[in-house]
Protein backbone atom coordinates (compact mmCIF):
# COMPACT_ATOMS: atom_id res chain seq x y z
CA UNK A 1 0.00 0.00 0.00
CA UNK A 2 1.29 3.45 -0.93
CA UNK A 3 2.65 5.65 1.86
CA UNK A 4 2.12 9.36 1.17
CA UNK A 5 3.99 12.10 3.01
CA UNK A 6 2.61 15.63 3.35
CA UNK A 7 4.82 18.72 3.27
CA UNK A 8 2.78 21.63 4.60
CA UNK A 9 0.63 19.32 6.69
CA UNK A 10 -0.73 21.96 9.09
CA UNK A 11 -2.28 24.15 6.39
CA UNK A 12 -5.79 23.92 5.01
CA UNK A 13 -4.70 21.80 2.06
CA UNK A 14 -2.45 19.63 4.19
CA UNK A 15 -5.33 18.79 6.50
CA UNK A 16 -7.64 18.08 3.55
CA UNK A 17 -5.04 15.75 2.01
CA UNK A 18 -4.63 13.89 5.29
CA UNK A 19 -8.42 13.37 5.42
CA UNK A 20 -8.48 12.15 1.80
CA UNK A 21 -5.67 9.67 2.47
CA UNK A 22 -7.61 8.28 5.43
CA UNK A 23 -10.85 8.11 3.43
CA UNK A 24 -9.12 6.04 0.74
CA UNK A 25 -7.51 3.62 3.23
CA UNK A 26 -4.03 4.65 2.12
CA UNK A 27 -1.07 5.17 4.44
CA UNK A 28 -0.16 8.66 5.64
CA UNK A 29 3.58 8.57 6.28
CA UNK A 30 3.27 11.75 8.34
CA UNK A 31 3.76 15.43 7.76
CA UNK A 32 6.01 18.42 8.35
CA UNK A 33 5.22 22.13 8.38
CA UNK A 34 7.25 25.36 8.64
CA UNK A 35 10.38 23.68 9.93
CA UNK A 36 8.49 21.56 12.45
CA UNK A 37 9.13 17.86 12.00
CA UNK A 38 11.96 15.88 10.46
CA UNK A 39 11.76 16.38 6.69
CA UNK A 40 14.47 13.83 5.86
CA UNK A 41 12.78 11.15 7.99
CA UNK A 42 9.39 11.89 6.42
CA UNK A 43 10.79 11.59 2.90
CA UNK A 44 12.49 8.29 3.74
CA UNK A 45 9.23 6.89 5.16
CA UNK A 46 7.18 7.91 2.11
CA UNK A 47 6.72 6.32 -1.31
CA UNK A 48 5.67 9.70 -2.70
CA UNK A 49 5.39 13.24 -1.29
CA UNK A 50 2.76 15.95 -1.72
CA UNK A 51 4.05 19.50 -1.16
CA UNK A 52 1.60 22.31 -0.36
CA UNK A 53 3.99 24.42 1.70
CA UNK A 54 5.49 27.75 0.58
CA UNK A 55 7.73 28.90 -2.28
CA UNK A 56 10.55 29.69 0.17
CA UNK A 57 10.64 26.03 1.24
CA UNK A 58 10.68 24.52 -2.25
CA UNK A 59 14.45 24.27 -2.70
CA UNK A 60 14.89 22.49 0.65
CA UNK A 61 11.99 20.14 -0.10
CA UNK A 62 13.34 19.24 -3.53
CA UNK A 63 16.81 18.56 -2.12
CA UNK A 64 15.33 16.15 0.44
CA UNK A 65 13.36 14.32 -2.25
CA UNK A 66 16.43 14.14 -4.49
CA UNK A 67 18.58 12.76 -1.67
CA UNK A 68 16.09 9.95 -1.08
CA UNK A 69 15.05 9.45 -4.71
CA UNK A 70 11.36 10.00 -3.94
CA UNK A 71 8.79 11.46 -6.39
CA UNK A 72 6.95 14.62 -5.39
CA UNK A 73 3.71 16.38 -6.33
CA UNK A 74 4.10 20.17 -5.99
CA UNK A 75 0.87 22.10 -5.52
CA UNK A 76 2.48 25.17 -3.92
CA UNK A 77 1.44 28.37 -5.72
CA UNK A 78 3.18 31.73 -6.08
CA UNK A 79 6.24 30.17 -7.72
CA UNK A 80 8.76 32.39 -9.49
CA UNK A 81 10.97 31.54 -12.52
CA UNK A 82 13.81 30.41 -10.22
CA UNK A 83 11.49 27.89 -8.58
CA UNK A 84 10.58 26.47 -11.97
CA UNK A 85 14.28 26.20 -12.81
CA UNK A 86 14.80 24.16 -9.65
CA UNK A 87 11.86 21.92 -10.56
CA UNK A 88 13.24 21.38 -14.08
CA UNK A 89 16.59 20.45 -12.59
CA UNK A 90 15.08 17.98 -10.11
CA UNK A 91 12.93 16.43 -12.86
CA UNK A 92 16.07 15.23 -14.62
CA UNK A 93 16.46 12.75 -11.77
CA UNK A 94 12.99 12.38 -10.22
CA UNK A 95 9.37 12.17 -11.30
CA UNK A 96 8.04 15.64 -10.38
CA UNK A 97 4.48 16.82 -10.98
CA UNK A 98 3.92 20.55 -10.61
CA UNK A 99 0.57 22.23 -11.05
CA UNK A 100 -1.22 25.43 -10.12
CA UNK A 101 -4.33 23.39 -9.29
CA UNK A 102 -4.86 19.71 -8.50
CA UNK A 103 -8.59 19.70 -9.25
CA UNK A 104 -9.43 17.28 -12.06
CA UNK A 105 -12.25 19.59 -13.18
CA UNK A 106 -9.99 22.64 -13.40
CA UNK A 107 -7.45 20.77 -15.48
CA UNK A 108 -10.14 19.59 -17.86
CA UNK A 109 -11.27 23.24 -18.03
CA UNK A 110 -7.70 24.21 -18.99
CA UNK A 111 -7.81 21.73 -21.88
CA UNK A 112 -11.10 23.25 -23.07
CA UNK A 113 -9.66 26.77 -22.80
CA UNK A 114 -6.62 25.78 -24.85
CA UNK A 115 -8.82 24.28 -27.55
CA UNK A 116 -11.14 27.32 -27.62
CA UNK A 117 -8.18 29.71 -27.90
CA UNK A 118 -6.75 27.60 -30.72
CA UNK A 119 -10.02 27.62 -32.67
CA UNK A 120 -10.86 31.30 -32.17
CA UNK A 121 -8.49 33.96 -33.50
CA UNK A 122 -7.36 37.10 -31.69
CA UNK A 123 -10.53 38.96 -32.66
CA UNK A 124 -11.76 37.14 -29.55
CA UNK A 125 -10.52 38.83 -26.38
CA UNK A 126 -9.59 36.57 -23.45
CA UNK A 127 -10.23 37.61 -19.85
CA UNK A 128 -9.65 35.45 -16.76
CA UNK A 129 -11.55 36.28 -13.57
CA UNK A 130 -10.86 34.51 -10.27
CA UNK A 131 -12.10 34.83 -6.70
CA UNK A 132 -10.62 33.32 -3.54
CA UNK A 133 -10.95 33.59 0.23
CA UNK A 134 -9.60 36.63 2.08
CA UNK A 135 -6.54 34.74 3.37
CA UNK A 136 -4.98 33.96 -0.02
CA UNK A 137 -1.65 35.74 -0.36
CA UNK A 138 -0.84 35.49 -4.09
CA UNK A 139 -2.60 36.99 -7.10
CA UNK A 140 -3.40 36.07 -9.78
CA UNK A 141 -3.99 32.60 -8.39
CA UNK A 142 -1.94 29.65 -9.59
CA UNK A 143 -5.09 28.37 -11.25
CA UNK A 144 -5.68 31.64 -13.12
CA UNK A 145 -2.10 31.48 -14.40
CA UNK A 146 -2.59 27.83 -15.37
CA UNK A 147 -5.64 28.86 -17.40
CA UNK A 148 -3.73 31.79 -18.88
CA UNK A 149 -0.93 29.49 -19.96
CA UNK A 150 -3.50 27.17 -21.56
CA UNK A 151 -4.98 30.09 -23.51
CA UNK A 152 -1.51 31.23 -24.57
CA UNK A 153 -0.59 27.74 -25.80
CA UNK A 154 -3.78 27.67 -27.84
CA UNK A 155 -2.84 31.00 -29.41
CA UNK A 156 0.80 30.02 -29.89
CA UNK A 157 2.01 33.01 -27.86
CA UNK A 158 3.92 33.68 -24.65
CA UNK A 159 1.73 34.53 -21.66
CA UNK A 160 4.52 36.67 -20.19
CA UNK A 161 4.46 38.87 -23.30
CA UNK A 162 0.66 39.13 -23.57
CA UNK A 163 -0.55 39.32 -19.96
CA UNK A 164 -2.54 42.34 -18.74
CA UNK A 165 -3.06 42.80 -14.99
CA UNK A 166 -4.17 45.45 -12.53
CA UNK A 167 -5.94 47.85 -14.86
CA UNK A 168 -6.65 51.18 -13.18
CA UNK A 169 -7.37 54.71 -14.32
CA UNK A 170 -7.35 55.76 -17.97
CA UNK A 171 -5.68 52.72 -19.49
CA UNK A 172 -6.60 53.27 -23.11
CA UNK A 173 -8.19 50.69 -25.38
CA UNK A 174 -7.62 47.02 -24.75
CA UNK A 175 -4.54 45.65 -26.53
CA UNK A 176 -5.46 43.15 -29.23
CA UNK A 177 -4.32 39.63 -28.37
CA UNK A 178 -3.86 40.37 -24.66
CA UNK A 179 -4.89 37.89 -21.96
CA UNK A 180 -6.39 39.86 -19.08
CA UNK A 181 -6.55 38.90 -15.41
CA UNK A 182 -8.80 40.11 -12.60
CA UNK A 183 -8.35 38.86 -9.01
CA UNK A 184 -11.11 39.13 -6.39
CA UNK A 185 -10.65 38.32 -2.69
CA UNK A 186 -13.22 37.90 0.07
CA UNK A 187 -14.97 35.63 2.52
CA UNK A 188 -14.25 31.91 2.47
CA UNK A 189 -14.45 31.16 -1.27
CA UNK A 190 -12.25 28.10 -2.02
CA UNK A 191 -11.86 29.13 -5.66
CA UNK A 192 -14.01 30.35 -8.56
CA UNK A 193 -12.52 30.76 -12.05
CA UNK A 194 -14.02 31.95 -15.32
CA UNK A 195 -12.41 32.36 -18.73
CA UNK A 196 -14.33 34.76 -20.94
CA UNK A 197 -13.79 34.81 -24.70
CA UNK A 198 -15.54 37.83 -26.19
CA UNK A 199 -15.83 39.30 -29.66
CA UNK A 200 -18.22 41.67 -31.43
CA UNK A 201 -21.77 40.47 -30.78
CA UNK A 202 -21.05 37.31 -28.76
CA UNK A 203 -19.08 35.82 -25.90
CA UNK A 204 -18.30 32.42 -24.38
CA UNK A 205 -17.69 31.81 -20.67
CA UNK A 206 -15.97 28.64 -19.43
CA UNK A 207 -16.16 28.32 -15.65
CA UNK A 208 -15.29 26.15 -12.69
CA UNK A 209 -16.48 26.54 -9.11
CA UNK A 210 -14.78 24.82 -6.19
CA UNK A 211 -17.28 24.11 -3.41
CA UNK A 212 -14.69 22.86 -0.91
CA UNK A 213 -11.03 21.84 -0.67
CA UNK A 214 -11.86 18.15 -0.93
CA UNK A 215 -11.65 18.38 -4.72
CA UNK A 216 -8.05 19.60 -4.55
CA UNK A 217 -7.09 16.93 -2.05
CA UNK A 218 -8.74 14.24 -4.18
CA UNK A 219 -6.80 15.35 -7.24
CA UNK A 220 -3.52 15.63 -5.31
CA UNK A 221 -3.80 12.08 -4.00
CA UNK A 222 -4.76 10.77 -7.45
CA UNK A 223 -1.72 12.58 -8.88
CA UNK A 224 0.56 11.10 -6.21
CA UNK A 225 -0.64 7.55 -6.87
CA UNK A 226 -0.08 8.07 -10.60
CA UNK A 227 3.32 9.73 -10.18
CA UNK A 228 4.91 7.03 -8.03
CA UNK A 229 5.00 4.66 -11.01
CA UNK A 230 6.51 7.12 -13.49
CA UNK A 231 10.07 7.59 -14.67
CA UNK A 232 12.05 10.80 -14.10
CA UNK A 233 10.53 13.84 -15.75
CA UNK A 234 8.37 16.87 -15.24
CA UNK A 235 4.63 16.18 -15.37
CA UNK A 236 1.36 18.05 -14.88
CA UNK A 237 -2.26 17.13 -14.23
CA UNK A 238 -2.96 16.70 -17.95
CA UNK A 239 -0.75 13.63 -17.81
CA UNK A 240 -2.83 12.22 -14.92
CA UNK A 241 -5.99 12.79 -16.96
CA UNK A 242 -4.45 11.27 -20.09
CA UNK A 243 -4.83 14.52 -22.05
Amino acid sequence: MTAIGIIGSAGRMGQAIRAEIAARDLICAGGVDRGEGNLAALVQASDVLIDFSAPAALETNLKACLAAGKPVVIGTTGLEPEHHRLIDEAARTLPVLQTGNTSLGVNLLAALVEEAARRLDDDWDIEIVEMHHRHKVDAPSGTALLLGEAAARGRGISLADHSERGRDGITGARVKGAIGFAALRGGSVPGDHSVILATEGESITLSHRAENRTIFARGAVKAALWLKDQTAGRYDMKSVLGL
